[in-house]
């Protein structure tokens, strides 16, 4: 089953997102750019603290933003989006943080919620009623991305909040899986996954999102990649530590790239059958634009510009990033239009950090 968030041209965006798109539409090449975006993950957020009751006991409080119904948001929510690109039908948000709009009517829309909701990082997602059907959604992960247009791609789910809400994706590949980031882990995804051929490689595109890796290792006994500069105390003991600016590969269809900004060792995974480029926290499309998360950069963001200047030279025509929307692009073309008006925007307002 498809994921079923819904490309949209870059008019429809428009009207929903003007600052972003004005930029683009105002760049120096006036260029007609027919960017599809697809909704995943949003940027990372704290989490609200939680409400001690009179008992000593934590509680959970359902936000009054909420329609009535079974499905509610509670106030331990931090925004990371994942349920409003899960079930758009659904969720969306309010007040900085996700609620239920509209309760699923039909089994469709239910099971995206159940999805969601096994998907939240934080668990913010409720049923007043334990719902019957549970273990049927359990069964749905890892959700095909795109059947049609990238087959054997899967969204893995159960996002951990140890890595901000970032998605995970599995690559099936013929030459051994691969994982990409770390999702929370849950033995039942794991049996899922080992029916598909379990997991070669965990590539982790950088230190902020490994979450639950030394147990997905000893689960399916998989090497581990990680830039040597992003290599922390947790992740000590991975398998191959990358060294240097690369690029490096992993047969002759997948190529890892150096990035250097948002950490020092961030490395994206071009997938070149299918002209994928995963770029964890590297860039992303958020509800203001095309991002590099400033806010949020642990290293250099004059370097993460240079660093997303340096994709132009590669093909591909899909980003899916750890958070933020997945953006299909709809040739080389467009996406290097796209990647030089952001880059020269960037050099135009960074432009003191620059030569």
């Amino acid at each position: 089953m498809a994921l079923a968030n819904k490309a949209i041209n870059l008019a429809s965006v428009g009207s929903k997102f003007p600052s972003s798109i004005d930029k683009l539409k105002n760049s120096s090449t006036k260029a007609q750019i027919n960017l599809r975006v697809a909704r995943n993950s949003s940027v990372k957020a704290v989490q609200s603290s939680s409400v001690e009751s009179d008992t000593g006991r934590w509680v959970r409080k359902r936000r009054h933003q909420n329609v009535d119904g079974d499905f509610f948001v509670d106030h331990t929510c931090i925004d990371c989006d994942t349920c409003r690109w899960m079930a758009p039908q659904v969720f969306t948000r309010v007040g900085e943080m996700s609620a239920v709009y509209k309760q699923p009517t039909s089994s469709e829309d239910r099971l995206k919620a159940l999805q969601a909701l096994l998907s939240c990082p934080t668990s913010s997602i409720r049923t007043e009623v334990p719902p019957p059907d549970i273990l049927e959604a359990q069964k749905t992960f890892p959700i095909p991305v795109d059947e049609k247009k990238l087959p054997g791609v899967y969204h893995c789910g159960y996002h951990s909040e140890k890595s901000y809400g970032a998605a995970s994706y599995l690559i099936i590949h013929p030459g051994g899986n691969i994982l990409i980031d770390s999702p929370r882990f849950t033995e039942k995804l794991a049996k899922e996954i080992e029916t598909m051929g379990g997991v070669r490689y965990l590539f982790l595109t950088h230190k902020d999102d490994v979450a639950d890796h030394a147990k997905w290792a000893t689960r399916f006994s998989c090497d581990r990649i990680l830039h040597s500069e992003d290599v922390e105390i947790c992740t000590a003991d991975v398998e191959m530590k990358l060294e240097g600016n690369g690029p490096w590969s992993l047969g002759d269809d997948i190529m890892l790239v150096h990035a250097p900004g948002h950490t020092e060792g961030t490395v994206c995974l071009l997938y070149k059958p299918l002209k994928i480029l995963f770029t964890g926290d590297h860039l992303m499309m958020t509800e203001s634009g095309l991002s590099i998360m400033e806010m949020y950069n642990k290293y250099s963001v004059p370097k993460q510009v240079d660093s997303v200047q340096k994709l132009i030279q590669f093909d591909f025509d899909w980003i899916i990033p750890g958070h933020g929307w997945r953006i299909e692009f709809k040739d080389f073309q467009e996406k290097n239009t796209v990647l030089e008006a952001f880059v020269r925007e960037k050099y135009n307002q960074y432009s003191s950090s620059y030569k």
